[in-house]
């Protein structure tokens, strides 16, 4: 097919244009160059790269925490609110790690612009109140994460309400060892994921199994189904990315590489599908059995957790966000060993003051207060040799 027929392009911001999901969106764009124009970019310090992607993609404004004049390559500073509410632009990828994405998310909703999602902590933090802004906004959320955009997926073109999400999980680095055999791992060896290669937070959560319960919470509002017909199954091979069963015993499922340019390109060319020589194919005699396990929640205790303050609601989905954010850092920086993760984020939980119906600034300031709260209780402790 010929994509410059009849084919308008789409002006697009990219937050957190230096991460993983950020360099990977900027491949799929390379690609479809007729398809896709970058009017801007949000990065945080890697200041490098990002004056690189500046040069190459040459966006109207940039947005960036690093050391770079207001004016660089022709392009031109302004606040991320304001880039992401822009009227020229069409979509924006939150591919921006951590609490920090909800503001500019928030914003680009109210702004009525079609939000490409791979952040799992904003809708974590806020999940009505990011659906609500989609609604109100005439905006669409678009997962670009690769279990939301199975059941995505699968969910496509059907009239009949889903009686079940499944969600597989490759069930991390320590999958199959015990709990207790964890105490004296280290960062290098949580980040030796057994089949994805994605960002260092992400990892760590898939280690602990917090991101699979921070996808049952955003499956629950994303999909507006109750968590108690939301299963988690441990998938190993990482092939069906999730599965969606139909009333009548009809389960579909979208199986594919472990790679997110399929996931990322989807989204960002949704409805349509085109063909790029850069994506992995999935061949169906070489990938072998597909095996799927009951998950043994005692090996995970931070999925339990996270559940369970997920369906408390409220704030504290938030300071669950913003704790677990700050454990994840304390453990990487070894000031906290792996399977003290659980009792780090429960212990600020515990603490926490819930806001039963939360504003969007009551959600950021419980993100920033279980962060700050968590990382200054902690930071005194002697880094572990």
């Amino acid at each position: 097919m010929d994509l410059t027929v009849n084919t308008p392009v789409k002006k697009l911001v990219v937050l957190g244009s230096t991460g993983s999901i950020g360099t990977q969106t900027l491949e799929v764009v390379r690609a479809f160059p007729e398809r896709f124009e970058i009017v801007g970019l949000v990065n945080g310090r890697n200041t490098e790269l990002f004056k690189k992607q500046l040069e190459e993609f040459k966006p109207v404004f940039f947005d960036t925490l690093g050391d770079i004049d207001a004016n660089y390559a022709g392009s031109q500073f302004a606040p991320v609110e304001e880039i992401v509410s822009r009227p020229e632009v069409d979509l924006v990828m939150a591919a921006m790690v951590g609490c920090a994405g909800l503001l500019p998310v928030i914003a680009a909703l109210n702004a009525g612009k079609d939000l490409a999602l791979a952040n799992k902590e904003v809708i974590v933090m806020a999940g009505d109140l990011l659906m609500k802004g989609a609604r109100e906004g005439g905006a669409m959320i678009l997962p670009a994460d690769s279990e939301p955009s199975a059941i995505w997926q699968c969910l496509e073109g059907e009239t009949s309400y889903p009686s079940r999400l499944i969600i597989t999980a490759s069930g991390g680095a320590f999958r199959d060892r015990t709990w207790e055999s964890l105490s004296d791992v280290t960062p290098e060896q949580a980040l030796k994921h057994p089949t994805w290669s994605m960002g260092p937070k992400i990892t760590i959560d898939s280690a602990t199994l917090m991101n699979k319960a921070f996808e049952v919470i955003e499956s629950r509002w994303m999909f507006d189904i109750p968590f108690d017909q939301i299963d988690v199954t441990i998938h190993r091979q990482s092939i069906v990315h999730s599965m969606v069963e139909f009333a009548d015993g009809t389960i579909k499922a979208q199986l594919g590489p472990t790679s997110m340019l399929q996931v990322i390109q989807h989204a960002l060319m949704y409805p349509d599908r085109h063909e790029n020589s850069a994506l992995p194919k999935l061949d169906a005699v070489s990938m072998g059995a597909l095996t799927f396990e009951d998950m043994d929640q005692s090996l995970y205790p931070c999925f339990e957790l996270a559940l369970e303050y997920g369906k408390k609601g409220g704030t504290y989905p938030a300071a669950l966000a913003g704790a677990d954010e700050a454990a994840v850092e304390l453990f990487s920086t070894g000031k906290i060993r792996f399977t003290e993760i659980p009792d780090v984020v429960a212990s600020t939980l515990a603490n926490h003051d819930v806001i039963a119906d939360p504003s969007v600034d009551d959600a950021i300031e419980a993100a920033r207060w279980s962060t700050e709260s968590t990382l200054s209780r902690h930071n005194h402790c002697t880094i572990l040799s």
